[in-house]
């Protein structure tokens, strides 16, 4: 049994394959996006996000701390879980990487469908779900267009993926052995 099998001290074994990254991402939805505030203390929210060509795009107001905040400096960071997703829950990317500010027309509307147009198919798949069920996209956009309102583009530069999956099974492998040295030293 290697030192990794029998305690947690190195997860490096438990990273999410690729594929497995690129269909949390995809289907994920929402993240923890995060940013430092002027004294270089993290501050972080949990926000919708669309995926789009190895980018993820999100959506506040001017208003928000973290817009004056990524105006001064752009690094930043975002966290996905698989919480909550068809994945089952134990699954997480955290991304280290940099966040452009978009206000142009053409940005915000081409995110915004998008946006409403996951958040639609999201309510589809998850009824009990207040925030999206019956969510119409042409008012959701609406809502979502106002002059205050600007585009968040984050672009990964570093990935910490993990798949509690994995280490899962190789607790159980670590428990068998655990207990066939256990009843062995009985004998």
């Amino acid at each position: 049994m290697t030192e990794q099998a029998v305690n947690y001290d190195d997860v490096k074994r438990y990273r999410l394959d690729p594929e497995r990254e690129e269909e949390l991402v995809r289907t994920g939805g929402e993240c923890t996006f995060i940013w430092a505030n002027r004294a270089g203390h993290p501050l972080g929210v949990t926000t919708a996000y669309v995926p789009v060509d190895g980018k993820i795009w999100m959506t506040a107001t001017r208003e928000r701390v973290r817009i004056k905040a990524i105006a001064r400096d752009g690094r930043s960071s975002v966290v996905i879980s698989s919480k909550g997703t068809p994945m089952g829950g134990g699954k997480t990317v955290t991304y280290k990487g940099h966040t452009v500010i978009h206000d142009d027309e053409k940005t915000k509307m081409w995110m915004y469908r998008l946006l409403a147009s996951g958040m639609d198919a999201a309510g589809q798949q998850d009824e009990g779900n207040a925030f999206t069920s019956g969510l119409d996209p042409e008012m959701f956009v609406r809502f979502l267009d106002t002059p205050e309102r600007v585009v968040l583009e984050f672009t990964p530069q570093m990935s910490i993926p993990f798949d509690g999956d994995k280490m899962a099974e190789g607790t159980a492998q670590a428990y068998a052995e655990f207990a066939a040295q256990d009843a062995a030293a009985k004998d």
